[in-house]
């Protein structure tokens, strides 16, 4: 999960998921800010107790079985590590990556996909990805994904997608149990570019030390690990001559522009307002006529909207004549559950942390940023941001003791560092070298997509995701100016869940299948 360097000013992110929570966390790099500054939150997986230790590759192999969709899974997980060098692979170690690999016992390798998987942050490791939505083993939560009392416990996952595919999990430099070497600088793999470098490196030693050059090859990512499997997906041909047959992208921040609240860019005003509008219809914010239908058609008169008379409204700045400021301030109080005058004073232009906070103030509560279906009790119900995000708090616990128990005791994987979930020891990120000051790989999966005309994109989207709305995520793909014939090899999904849409268990069924086929898809015009 999960985004932005201003989330750390009030809660820990994912990546957004950046996984900011499993996924995404971005600061924004132009002209007036040059670096982004190290996060304030406290790091509890600090890594100055723990010394960088020796880069060694070493692995552990143990044998499983789940039962899956009614089919016996014998399949073998190999948790081990494997060594960055510098130049060109022949030089001193810089880097020791952590990997967690499942295959399936049997099957014929030139045939059998293999994906490649991550999280994002920048910050975030594999974890969530791992044992939430695509590995045999899952955290057991409720039906609609909402925490348990510890103690914690994995259970087989039905869903999970080693039924159609081995898996990988990558934990970039600095996350999970990945470290950079005794004597190296870790800021060597702190950034956009450097980052890319990096992972594209380790899929590559990967299909060399186990033999998969010629399976057919997927990624999958999640929040800012979408941001990096559009960046891999050209460089992996560039370099590489490594030529995939899909992605998944679970909740895409790939063009930063769409979701930077930044004075002089209304693009995210508009774009963040149909998820707004679904997030007030859970709550029942809604004028009685939008309650009584159902979410998809929330969602779609909010897009009208936003697409038409309110972007119109922006982008006529100062010189909106007040009739018609009168008229858009009704449809936003509308569509959003705010008070007009509240829309009014905010200038038309609401912020996400300031709607987390706004929308249930009466009630003293904030929603959910990853998930706004998710309340919590705010800590200072005058604040307008934001002190921490309920659906992070609500996960953050039971992954944490899970995965810990897991590695070591069902792996076997023994060490005694700190396996860094989510850190913000990855800051300051480097996202300079973008033409516009904003981060985005879009335009790499475009030109990856170009040249490989194979290349399928599968993109899945949670209704109730305040960290990137499905509207951002549909203006980017709008925008990629895909030649005709290749506008079919996208896809779209859409869950009623949040950011980590596979915490629900409907959501992460409809991933499942929604993979599988576009995995049948690809491999069956072979």
């Amino acid at each position: 999960m999960t985004i932005f360097c201003k989330a750390f000013r009030a809660y820990i992110v994912f990546g957004i998921s950046l996984s900011f929570l499993p996924g995404i966390a971005f600061c924004q790099s132009n002209d007036d800010q040059k670096s982004t500054p190290k996060p304030p939150t406290p790091d509890t997986h600090a890594n100055e107790k723990f010394p960088a230790p020796a880069a060694e590759e070493k692995s552990q192999k143990t044998s499983h079985t789940i039962h899956a969709k009614g089919q016996e899974l014998r399949y073998t997980a190999v948790a081990g590590t494997l060594i960055l060098k510098k130049d060109e692979g022949n030089g001193q170690p810089a880097a020791s990556v952590f990997f967690i690999a499942y295959t399936l016992d049997g099957a014929d390798t030139n045939k059998r996909p293999l994906t490649f998987a991550f999280n994002g942050g920048p910050g975030s490791s594999s974890v969530w990805l791992h044992i939430g939505a695509l590995g045999p083993k899952r955290v057991a939560l409720t039906d609609e994904g909402l925490a348990v009392p510890p103690p914690y416990r994995l259970v087989d996952n039905e869903q999970t997608a080693l039924t159609f595919t081995d898996l990988v999990f990558i934990d970039p430099v600095t996350t999970g149990f990945s470290r950079h070497a005794p004597g190296e600088d870790p800021k060597q793999f702190h950034g956009v570019e450097e980052d890319l470098d990096s992972v594209a490196d380790v899929i590559r030693l990967y299909l060399t030390k186990y033999g998969r050059w010629n399976s057919p090859k997927f990624l999958a990512g999640e929040s800012y690990g979408t941001t990096r499997a559009a960046g891999l997906s050209k460089l992996l041909l560039d370099r590489y001559g490594i030529y995939l047959n899909g992605i998944t992208l679970i909740s895409s921040a790939l063009d930063f522009r769409t979701l930077s609240f930044q004075p002089g860019n209304d693009l995210p005003n508009i774009l963040f307002l149909p998820s707004y509008a679904t997030t007030a219809w859970f709550h029942k914010k809604l004028p009685a006529d939008l309650e009584s239908r159902d979410v998809k058609d929330v969602a779609e008169e909010a897009r009208t909207f936003a697409a038409g008379p309110y972007a119109q409204a922006l982008m006529k700045g100062d010189k909106l004549a007040e009739p018609e400021r009168r008229q858009i301030v009704e449809q936003l109080a509308r569509f959003t559950g705010l008070g007009p005058d509240y829309i009014d004073r905010s200038d038309l232009r609401i912020s996400d942390e300031r709607f987390f906070k706004e929308l249930l103030r009466g009630q003293h509560e904030l929603v959910g940023r990853y998930d706004s279906r998710l309340t919590n009790y705010a800590l200072d119900p005058a604040s307008e941001a934001a002190e921490f995000d309920p659906s992070y708090a609500s996960v953050e616990g039971a992954f944490t003791a899970a995965f810990n128990d897991y590695v070591r005791k069902e792996l076997n994987w023994q060490t005694d560092l700190p396996y860094n979930i989510l850190t913000p020891k990855v800051w300051p990120w480097n996202m300079s070298g973008f033409t516009n000051g904003y981060v985005n790989t879009a335009y790499r999966l475009k030109d990856a997509m170009t040249e490989n005309q194979f290349m399928h994109v599968l993109q899945m989207n949670g209704y109730y995701d305040l960290a990137t709305p499905f509207f951002a995520t549909e203006y980017t793909f709008d925008h990629l100016n895909l030649a005709p014939a290749l506008r079919g090899n996208v896809s779209m999904g859409y869950c009623g869940a949040g950011h980590m849409l596979y915490l629900k268990s409907s959501c992460r069924e409809e991933l499942q299948s929604d993979m599988s086929r576009m995995y049948q898809s690809v491999l069956s015009s072979r």
